[in-house]
């Protein structure tokens, strides 16, 4: 006999698949819509996100000029020499100065003193976009008078209202207007130094413009015909870079302004993508239970003629359904998420968003959703290739064990996804295998966990213990137990929540532990050589001690090793990094270190006594690496344009954590003393009231001296810090919430694999409350090991990150940790306990003709 003829071939026939994939589908149609629930926020957050960065792209286009004023923006943080001041009148159609420094101010009605930044403006700036004030007029108004704008978060603070006074230096102004919006300034940047905008012909009356005063100049100008600025600069640029002065423009801005926000999207998308992958665990586990409920059925469609690719298609078929169902409902609620955002991250955002359905975010929301969700559930579904129609013979299939090569494809597929997904976000290849690989490490350890549990619990098995127990403990090692999928979901879960909360501890407690015990608590600034002495002694007076008292000098550097900013600019081969010629350094002069620092290569050398003696200079060693600077090295700085030549000398290690006058650089004695200089006075005040008394006393008498309290400091930091925080807490509870939905499409679906074990201990005689002691036990011990792990996790990644990012003892405190590790394991428990009730509350035979 021919036997091909009894080889079965059949053409896949798509109309086929579909028609047995739908008919296949109709008695699990609620466990396959379960799978639904376990994606949809993660895409929800990821749509949400990707609408939220086009949006805020497409509004910095638009709104670029505003977020300048200008069409080109001239800035110095030095005076500007005269020699420069004739081409900076030229420039423009119309032109405004601003001249800016942080100032006290005093609230004449509350008595109330406050560091600000001091805004002093003359001219018609902005001229696109407006500054925003109550009233309306006085944006104007206050131009021409003796007026101020004042931000509202001061008005409020101090209860102040449009009419009161504030003084500045010597001056006193009334309040015009309470500014409610600038040009460029977001919410955050205006909360340790909020701006007030004075008219700039009464600046020098303040009496607050002296030598070695800390002032920036701003020039603005706007040109009928923008087209000509790029030519414009090209002609000036070395003439500005030569005075060291900086310029932006409408295009520079929007590039700036942009990379910052694409900082801030990525960290975003990276929270939204690990609720997503979150979610896909749960996919992988129920797609896993289901095609073990399905291998019976396979195998009779098998003996009926269907090859193995037909029936993998079937499946295939279904999950990638269930998966764009499940991304288009994640896109529909990111579209209503996406209008929340900009209420939430208002604080944080550069401009005004406008909110508007991004298809390309959907499109990329779908697409993400559909392969990454098709990845993990691709690592059950391979195995139906492999059910053989010999299986329809067998009694039970619980203890069949698929080995198949092609799953190490998809795992690598999935790591590449994953990899690929973060580069796409931070163009860092580096940084993407990092995170991906963190990932991988912390499923492999939870895995590990619940494997070693497994083993642990069938090795050393309680057999003296009572039944309940000892059925609650078999219930981790049994055939279709969950212990791996749960401690996996649940530890994740944990290690996440846990991270996030020991960072923003970390945070609180690195600058609450600078303001405790005898650290100073404030430090005056811009005292001037002939107030040192007095101010110091009024310090004295109200018994506060004078812990730190130093000179500094701002300066710039001119040449490292005989080579300029622009020779810098033109070889990039030359290792130098131009920043180090555009910042401004402030140092001081000493031959000792302080308790702060710690020399790390070459030694402090004593005082310069004559002209022809080397310069030695102390650079501190982690900035010295960042600009390439070796000891040996030349180099020149710019002192209000005296070039003074040194030498690289030796290396400090500095603890900037401490309050006190830290520096990049160190000049040794016999150098700067007759330099244009300010200093700085550190002491510790023991109260509030003390504080305050203290700081309307230095207003009054000198007003030129700016005061920063570390208490308000503290305070203002807590209010940032509680605002970052509300933003983390927001994106993480997408990964919370799809933890919790996990969890519990894990634990119903644990619930049909149980319901036999269970009607059989009901018919053998077992109460409604022994079964729930076993299922509670069960749920216990995998939510409490999960819990445990998953803290442990984020304290071992909390460490890494205060050892090596924050440079801040990590010291974790017991009680929170105790707190997320018992509400975990008893969710876990409830969870458990409420998707048993419905085997419990009917008959065993009911259960059985409506689940079985």
């Amino acid at each position: 006999m021919d036997l091909m003829r009894f080889k079965y071939k059949r053409k896949l026939r798509f109309g086929w698949l579909l028609k047995m994939a739908w008919r296949d589908s109709r008695r699990n149609r609620s466990r396959l819509f379960l799978f639904i629930s376990s994606i949809v926020l993660g895409i929800a957050a990821l749509v949400a996100i990707f609408s939220l960065g086009d949006n805020v792209r497409s509004d910095i286009d638009s709104q670029a000029k505003t977020l300048v004023g200008a069409d080109l923006v001239i800035e110095s943080n030095k005076r500007v020499s005269s020699r420069i001041r004739p081409l900076l009148d030229s420039l423009g159609d119309q032109r405004s100065v601003e001249r800016t420094f942080a100032s006290m101010i005093y609230f004449t009605k509350s008595d109330g003193t406050r560091l600000v930044q001091v805004r002093a403006l003359e001219g018609d700036y902005p001229y696109y976009g407006s500054i925003e004030t109550t009233p309306v007029r006085a944006a104007r108004s206050f131009r021409n008078t003796r007026e101020a704008l004042v931000d509202k978060t001061l008005m409020l603070q101090y209860n102040a209202q449009v009419g009161d006074s504030i003084q500045i230096g010597d001056v006193t102004f009334a309040i015009a207007g309470v500014i409610t919006k600038a040009p460029g300034r977001t919410g955050i940047s205006t909360t340790v130094a909020p701006p007030v905008y004075i008219p700039l012909k009464y600046l020098d009356s303040t009496g607050l413009i002296q030598k070695g005063s800390r002032i920036a100049t701003t020039y603005y100008y706007k040109y009928a015909d923008p087209a000509v600025i790029g030519s414009v600069l090209s002609a000036i640029e070395s003439r500005l870079e030569k005075e060291g002065l900086d310029y932006d423009t409408v295009e520079e801005r929007k590039r700036n302004t942009g990379r910052a926000f694409e900082d801030f999207n990525q960290f975003l998308t990276l929270i939204s993508f690990i609720a997503l992958l979150l979610g896909c665990i749960g996919v992988a586990s129920a797609i896993h239970i289901y095609m073990r409920e399905k291998i019976a059925s396979i195998a009779i469609l098998r003996c009926l003629g269907v090859n193995s690719s037909q029936a993998f298609l079937i499946y295939l078929i279904q999950i990638v359904t269930i998966g764009l169902i499940g991304s288009m409902l994640g896109a529909l609620l990111g579209i209503v998420i996406q209008h929340q955002l900009p209420a939430v991250l208002k604080d944080f955002l550069p401009v005004q968003v406008t909110t508007s359905i991004s298809w390309k975010a959907i499109g990329q929301g779908l697409i993400s959703g559909v392969v990454i969700s098709l990845l993990f559930a691709l690592l059950p579904l391979v195995n139906v290739r492999n059910i053989s129609p010999l299986y329809t013979l067998r009694l039970s299939v619980e203890h069949i064990r698929f080995r198949d090569p092609l799953k190490w494809l998809v795992y690598a597929a999935i790591l590449f996804f994953v990899a690929g997904f973060t580069w796409w976000q931070i163009h860092s290849w580096r940084q993407s295998i990092i995170f991906t690989g963190s990932i991988l490490v912390a499923f492999l350890l939870l895995s590990l966990v619940a494997l070693t549990l497994r083993w642990l619990v069938r090795r050393f098995f309680p057999t003296s213990w009572n039944y309940l127990w000892r059925q609650g403990f078999a219930n981790l090692y049994r055939p279709n137990n969950q212990t791996l999928i749960l401690i996996v979901t649940i530890g994740l879960g944990a290690a996440f929540i846990g991270t996030l909360y020991f960072i923003q501890d970390i945070l609180i407690s690195r600058v609450t532990l600078s303001g405790s015990g005898s650290q100073p608590n404030m430090v005056l600034f811009d005292i001037q050589n002939n107030q040192k002495d007095s101010v110091a002694k009024l310090a004295t007076q109200y018994k506060l001690p004078v812990m730190q008292q130093v000179p500094i000098v701002t300066m710039r550097v001119e040449e490292i090793n005989h080579q300029t900013a622009a020779q810098v600019k033109q070889d990039t081969s030359s290792g130098y990094r131009t920043e180090a010629y555009e910042w401004e350094f402030r140092v001081t002069y000493r031959d000792t270190l302080t308790s702060s620092e710690k020399l790390t290569a070459g030694k402090l050398y004593g005082p310069v006594k004559s002209a022809d003696d080397v310069i030695y200079i102390s650079m501190e060693d982690r900035y010295a690496k960042r600009i390439h600077v070796n000891l040996g090295d030349h180099i020149i700085f710019n002192v209000q344009g005296t070039l003074i030549p040194t030498v690289v000398g030796s290396f400090r290690q500095v603890d900037w954590q401490r309050v006190q006058t830290n520096f990049r650089v160190v000049f040794p004695t016999g150098v700067l003393e007759e330099a244009p200089q300010f200093h700085v006075l550190v002491t510790r005040v023991p109260t509030p009231e003390v504080s305050a008394r203290f700081q309307q006393a230095i207003v009054k008498k000198y007003p030129n001296v700016s005061v920063i309290d570390l208490n308000l400091i503290l305070t203002v930091l807590d209010e940032v810090l509680d605002k970052i925080g509300f933003v983390i807490r927001f994106m993480a509870g997408f990964s919370i919430i799809t933890g919790l939905i996990v969890l519990i499409a894990s634990v119903l679906i644990s619930k049909f694999q149980r319901i036999q074990e269970s009607i059989l201990l009901r018919t053998l005689g077992a109460s409604r409350k022994q079964i729930l002691f076993i299922t509670a036990l069960e749920y216990f011990f995998l939510g409490a090991l999960a819990a445990a792990t998953g803290i442990l996790l984020s304290m071992a990644a909390s460490w890494a990150l205060a050892k090596y990012s924050f440079k801040a003892p990590f010291t974790p405190h017991a009680l929170p940790i105790l707190i997320l590790f018992t509400a975990i394991s008893l969710l876990t428990v409830i969870i458990g306990l409420l998707n048993s009730r419905s085997l419990l509350n009917k008959p065993p035979l009911e259960v059985l003709r409506k689940e079985v």
